[in-house]
């Protein structure tokens, strides 16, 4: 995952030989308008990346919610699925019920192997924060709102030729801070998927989610098929109320086999490592979100072009 502009990270990539950037738009304002769109799209180009996936969202707490103004807000989605499919940017990283509590963890400084720090969450923790202001919404009533959501924008999706992937709710709970989750097990997203059904409505296959949820992941993987749109390549150790990052090479899951399973289901698309240790010689990148320092990411790349190669 890249930012909009030029920096060390695209350096890096274009190092490894990578070709397909996946975007997010830190600190910029209106980024789904055309104009945004269009020059952070040719910007890649110009640096040799094809720009595959927008994994940013616009504000959709009240569309979550049920709220006033949550027409609105879906405008604004539909207008960035229009914008992206006239520019030929082909997938669209979303959340549903990580509005509108967001991705917790509880320590950002856990020691790892050779001093190395992952993340790692504890719901304990959580259970003892005051409940979000939002708590008291009901879970059919998120199921109503995401029923909702859907049917105004899948077909917008389907007319711009864009692939929406949904991306499981992290962590996998059933409720946070008294709101309840609903992307949380296999067939929960089976469920979801069969909302709307459309060759356009997917999933982002986030690996240390399903392995949270304690599926085995490459059963998972063929479970989902082609309405797989987008991997995140990760791993965890642990439940979905007390889990660890883990380093891709030393985590539970069969990373070799799962590789082999989206090979084995004619996946394409765009995958990227996520969440990975800080190393030594990292202090540098305090203002680096946690999981997304430089140097295992080079590790992890490294490793998943290794197991490409391996199943070709």
């Amino acid at each position: 995952m890249l930012p909009p502009s030029p920096d060390r990270r695209w350096t890096l990539a274009k190092q490894l030989g990578v070709e397909s950037a996946v975007v997010r738009f830190w600190g910029v304002d209106d980024w789904w308008e055309y104009e945004t769109l269009l020059e952070t799209r040719n910007r890649f180009a110009d640096h040799g990346f094809s720009l595959d996936v927008v994994e940013d969202r616009p504000p959709m707490e009240r569309t979550v919610l049920g709220q006033e103004g949550r027409d609105e807000e879906i405008e604004t989605v539909k207008r960035l699925l229009r914008n992206m499919g006239r520019l030929g940017i082909d997938v669209y990283c979303w959340v549903w019920t990580e509005n509108p509590v967001g991705v917790l963890r509880t320590s950002d400084s856990i020691p790892d192997r050779g001093d190395s720090l992952v993340t790692g969450y504890d719901h304990e923790w959580i259970e003892r924060a005051e409940d979000h202001p939002a708590a008291g919404i009901t879970e059919e009533e998120l199921w109503d709102n995401l029923q909702y959501f859907l049917d105004e924008v899948v077909p917008v999706a389907e007319e711009a030729g864009v692939k929406m992937a949904l991306h499981p709710d992290d962590p996998p709970v059933e409720e946070l801070r008294g709101v309840p989750r609903l992307v949380t097990s296999l067939e929960r997203y089976e469920r979801v998927l069969e909302l709307h059904e459309s060759p356009n409505h997917g999933v982002t296959f986030c690996q240390g989610n399903f392995a949270a949820m304690g599926e085995d992941v490459p059963s998972a993987i063929r479970r989902l098929g082609e309405r797989i749109h987008f991997v995140h390549f990760r791993d965890v150790e642990g439940t979905p109320e007390s889990f660890v990052e883990t380093w891709h090479d030393d985590g539970p899951t069969d990373m070799t086999a799962a590789m082999e399973a989206y090979q084995d289901i004619g996946f394409d698309g765009a995958i990227r490592p996520d969440h990975v240790p800080k190393m030594l010689g990292e202090e540098d990148r305090a203002e680096a979100h946690a999981g997304y320092t430089d140097m295992g990411r080079l590790f992890a790349i490294g490793y998943m072009k290794g197991l490409i190669e391996r199943g070709q």
